[in-house]
């Protein structure tokens, strides 16, 4: 370092260092955690087209209002989600409240994408303040690249939420209602393919979520060693000469 660097400038990178190392030890693992949860979405939607590509039972059904309905009902579907067609009802509840989960885990990511990439704009145009410190000249490639991959997620963040509100579009296009549901399956069964459908833009979603949480543990070693580096730095200014 040609001159003592301002202390407000290492002041804030070390804050910065600090904190957002621990809010990403929370992002490397979260992202996993909501794909789990829509890997079970999509399961349940996978077991309902399953089943309806399968020949209905045979028996009469009973007509009374809560009874379930043995040709439209998983139980697959029925544990993961509760979703249960019941032969006097209309789309069930579990599906409905289903493509609300998937809108908001896409109002979620699309808000946190947006946030991440302004917040890597603004690092990376910043960034070149830190060449002027001779100390950090062989970490430079580290911090850019902590830039680097969280400006990736932001787009993987934004990405994931188009695809849930696409998957979420989809299964409003369908009846979900018993009447409706039995008068497809008996002709085109278009409404099975489109479930189908639906549920792998889900398990995309999923995966690009595992992507995003892979970038983020990414940064891991190369917050700790700046960090470390910086901290050196401020220990040597504050030595007394």
């Amino acid at each position: 370092m040609t001159a003592t660097t301002d202390a407000s400038l290492l002041a804030a990178m070390l804050n910065m260092t600090e904190f957002h190392h621990e809010h990403e030890k929370f992002y490397s693992v979260s992202p996993r955690e909501q794909a789990v949860t829509l890997q079970r979405h999509s399961r349940a939607l996978h077991a309902l087209a399953d089943r309806w590509t399968a020949p209905t039972p045979v028996g009469t059904r009973v007509t009374t209002r809560y009874a379930g309905a043995p040709d439209l009902n998983a139980p697959v579907a029925t544990q993961l989600d509760g979703v249960l067609f019941m032969e006097g009802e209309g789309e069930p509840s579990e599906i409905t409240q289903l493509k609300r989960d998937l809108r908001l885990h896409a109002s979620d990511a699309r808000g946190a994408g947006e946030w991440l990439g302004a917040a890597m704009q603004s690092n990376w145009d910043i960034a070149p303040v830190l060449f002027d410190i001779d100390e950090l000249a062989d970490l430079l490639g580290e911090r850019h690249r902590i830039i680097a991959n969280n400006w990736q997620s932001a787009s993987v963040m934004t990405l994931v939420g188009h695809v849930l509100d696409r998957s979420a579009d989809l299964l409003d296009h369908i009846d979900f209602t018993p009447t409706s549901l039995r008068t497809d399956l008996a002709g085109p069964a278009v409404s099975t393919q489109h479930v189908y459908a639906a549920a792998e833009m889900i398990d995309h979603a999923s995966d690009l979520l595992g992507q995003f949480a892979a970038l983020v543990h990414d940064n891991e070693r190369r917050w700790r060693v700046f960090h470390a580096r910086l901290q050196e730095i401020v220990d040597d200014q504050t030595i007394p000469s």
